[in-house]
């Protein structure tokens, strides 16, 4: 399926970095803000009520345009910092509860009214935690919660950065000028729908539909994968075949669909070494994030057969 979607574009390797462009090969239909630019324009992300509710928020979208929320955007203020559990698309002019995940697991005390938005989305190795974490139950609230401070966690120790409150944050901060020296070598490029990310055998996809939504999120999609990256630089690059390998078994991997908490199909993606979410609205692909993965979904689903054992 893949393949009649998408291409792939010439890669680009930095510091044992690999970062491989993709294209569409159809145009978009659906159309759709991302969360930066509906906030600017009066989108409202809040608690869910004066005591709040750590798996949930509530967005209102006043606006004449739908909104996609993108898998492990980061929001931050209110109560605590948390992070998008699912891609979402709001409709127009709608109020809508969303599931999310606390990555700032020390504060529960009022900050402000309204969430604003990180510049960055959750590095890649947190979000593969929480698509392996809730690949039977994506939209089950607080499931995925204690692994992703478990994520949080590690990665703070691994990296030396202490924070007062456990904040997912604090990281990008603590590391803003390295992650500044990184990113000019992966520019946007005219008419990119999504990329690979490849770090040795580590590897991750994100696309969505549109490439103007894609240039907009590309900042804080590049910014979640420096983060991991700088705890590789230099290592061996993950060859050019691997990254076509990988697309491959997203292709023949085993979907599932469900309907979503907005408009439009949450899909899950599933093989033996691949796991991902991403979100349907009539037949399109508004967006998909994929991992290569160990776990795929074992813990809940079981051992995967292989194809030739399938029903």
């Amino acid at each position: 399926m893949l393949e009649t979607l998408i291409q792939l574009g010439e890669p680009v390797e930095h510091r044992g970095i690999l970062v491989c462009p993709l294209f569409p090969r159809r145009d978009p239909v659906a159309s759709y803000l991302t969360l930066d630019e509906a906030l600017a324009g009066g989108l409202a992300v809040r608690e869910v009520d004066e005591a709040g509710s750590v798996p949930e928020l509530v967005v209102e979208n006043p606006l004449a345009e739908r909104v996609l929320l993108y898998d492990g955007e980061e929001l931050v203020g209110a109560k605590q910092n948390r992070i998008l559990n699912v891609s979402v698309l709001v409709e127009a002019r709608s109020t809508l509860r969303v599931p999310v995940s606390c990555v700032e697991q020390g504060r529960w005390r009022q900050e402000s009214e309204r969430f604003a938005a990180a510049p960055h989305i959750s590095h890649a190795e947190l979000r593969r935690r929480k698509a392996e974490t809730l690949a039977a139950q994506p939209l089950a609230r607080g499931l995925a919660q204690g692994e992703i401070w478990d994520a949080v966690r590690e990665k703070a120790v691994r990296m030396s950065v202490h924070s007062a409150t456990g904040a997912s944050i604090d990281l990008y901060r603590r590391y803003e000028r390295d992650l500044r020296a990184l990113e000019d070598a992966f520019p946007a490029q005219r008419g990119q729908c999504g990329a690979v990310l490849g770090l040795g055998p580590e590897l991750c996809l994100d696309l969505v539909s549109r490439p103007d939504a894609f240039c907009r999120l590309w900042p804080k999609l590049r910014a979640g994968y420096l983060l991991d990256a700088l705890e590789r630089l230099d290592g061996e690059p993950t060859p050019a075949a691997e990254v076509e390998a990988f697309l491959g078994e997203l292709g023949g991997a085993l979907r599932s669909r469900r309907p979503s908490v907005g408009l439009g199909e949450d899909v899950r993606l599933r093989g033996e070494r691949v796991v991902g979410s991403g979100l349907e609205l009539e037949g399109e692909l508004i967006q998909l994030s994929a991992f290569r993965s160990n776990d795929a979904g074992r813990r809940a689903f079981g051992r995967i057969a292989r194809p030739s054992a399938r029903r």
